[in-house]
């Protein structure tokens, strides 16, 4: 519960996250107990196969995540990257990192949010203002059965 617990946190914090997580979607908003006749199914492996409903529902979700940052916009020792991905754990991965195509905000690669904001080369708080599938440098995260 990060509207909670980021307010309070008085060390640097840097929150990397895409407003819609993969993970969550598919295990917070959507998980298999929840829907025993998989109708999230084709939806939680490939966000490109959501109906309109689900993707309505999706949207819903990425609102409450971002009001629930809210308190840490505004705070010098607190940083943010928060895109509009369909992903999980953006900087594990080259692709998403270091790459020539990582996905950006503002022209920025998370990398480069990072860094400026571990060393202190500026305040970094960057959160993708549309909603899917509005950002093209996305590596949307496509899984299997």
């Amino acid at each position: 519960f990060p509207q909670n617990v980021a307010p309070q946190v008085t060390t640097p914090l840097f929150i990397l996250n895409a407003a819609y997580d993969s993970y969550q979607v598919k295990n917070i908003l959507a998980p298999g107990i929840a829907d025993p006749h998989g109708t999230w199914h084709d939806c939680k492996l490939d966000i490109t196969k959501c109906s309109d409903t689900q993707l309505q529902a999706i949207q819903g979700f990425r609102k409450e995540f971002l009001n629930a940052i809210k308190g840490v916009e505004g705070s010098p020792t607190k940083g943010l990257f928060i895109n509009s991905c369909y992903s999980h754990c953006q900087s594990g991965m080259q692709e998403t990192w270091l790459r020539e195509d990582s996905p950006v905000l503002d022209n920025m690669s998370i990398s480069k949010a990072v860094g400026d904001w571990y060393f202190d080369r500026g305040t970094v708080q960057k959160i993708e203002q549309c909603e899917y599938p509005c950002d093209k440098s996305c590596h949307n995260r496509v899984f299997t059965d």
